[in-house]
């Protein structure tokens, strides 16, 4: 395993985070895995020296907390010895006002989440989407008070546009109060976005990047062919699968899939590799839900891709409306 800070903050995780969303409750989506089945993955990820878990408070409405907790403390010896994030802003019931980035919201969810999650503080606490219904000013000073109160150790932003980050740690550092130090993205070989500002704000300001769906959906292992063949259960029951990318996006997928064969590794290491070695990335976020899914997340790290490699693997690219702020 390897290890990095978190941008320039003190933070040290491994450079592969493991994405808890899948956990939890599976009556909730077909392809989300319960406290038994998820077991063995959480304690391989442990063994081979993953220390940084994510999660959210909305994943099946708190229940991928409750597992996450629980594994957590099964697998780890001391509470050091694992980082764990989770994340507020959408709505955990119908009740008004549960919902948001407003001083109210977030103190009140840092508690469920500590409850549910059967610890006194997360390692890193993000802000899963921009409020705009709620100054800036307002979240950024209840964020600090989280942190002061110590139930939070690091803040971290996640899907916004960059000049709402620049416009968050602008106010924080004018009030003297903890910034963002992670921004968790969607960003991957299919969408590069983010690479036009985002990026490059978070290498000016040592915001270590952390991309979620490193995979796109599944749409980088290779499996998948133009017209929508190749679906997985997953896919089948994920509406934004079929809107966030389009038959173009095949022409990187071939590419991905053309470079892995001379390699002689399956289409997923490659592209996860990519992403490790891209600029101002600490680790990306994977979910898996089998073994092999981990495995070869685990095998990326060891597989280092030459510039020619990474030309021919960006040069399908094209440019993309921007989506995952809204």
């Amino acid at each position: 395993m390897r290890y990095a800070h978190v941008g320039s903050s003190g933070l040290e995780i491994s450079r592969l985070v493991l994405g808890m969303m899948s956990f939890g409750d599976d009556s909730q989506r077909a392809w989300h895995l319960d406290l038994d089945a998820a077991r063995p993955l959480v304690r391989r990820a442990a063994e081979a020296g993953v220390t940084a878990y994510d999660t959210a408070d909305v994943y099946d409405r708190g229940a991928s907390e409750e597992v996450t907790g629980r594994l957590l403390r099964e697998l780890f010896g001391r509470r050091d010895d694992y980082v764990v994030s989770t994340k507020v802003y959408y709505p955990m019931s119908d009740a008004p006002g549960d919902h948001g980035l407003s001083r109210r919201h977030i103190l009140s969810s840092i508690d469920g989440s500590l409850r549910r999650l059967g610890t006194d503080h997360v390692d890193l606490y993000y802000v899963h989407r921009w409020d705009y219904q709620t100054p800036i000013e307002e979240t950024m000073e209840a964020l600090d008070s989280v942190v002061r109160a110590g139930k939070a150790r690091y803040l971290g932003a996640s899907s916004m546009y960059a000049w709402q980050l620049a416009e968050a740690q602008h106010v924080a550092e004018r009030n003297g109060w903890h910034r963002f130090v992670a921004m968790q993205n969607h960003y991957h070989l299919a969408y590069r976005e983010e690479e036009r500002e985002m990026v490059p704000l978070c290498l000016a300001h040592g915001i270590g990047v952390l991309p979620y769906s490193p995979l796109a959906r599944g749409l980088l292992t290779g499996t998948r062919t133009r017209g929508g063949g190749g679906s997985t259960i997953r896919s089948g029951s994920d509406p934004a699968a079929g809107t966030l990318y389009s038959d173009s996006d095949f022409d990187v997928v071939d590419a991905l899939v053309e470079v892995a064969g001379e390699l002689g590794r399956p289409p997923a290491q490659v592209a996860l590799a990519w992403l490790r070695e891209r600029p101002g990335v600490t680790g990306p976020i994977v979910g898996v839900t089998r073994p092999e899914h981990l495995e070869d997340a685990l095998a990326s790290l060891d597989l280092e891709l030459g510039p020619e490699a990474c030309t021919r693997l960006q040069a399908a690219y094209v440019p993309h409306a921007v989506v995952g702020p809204e």
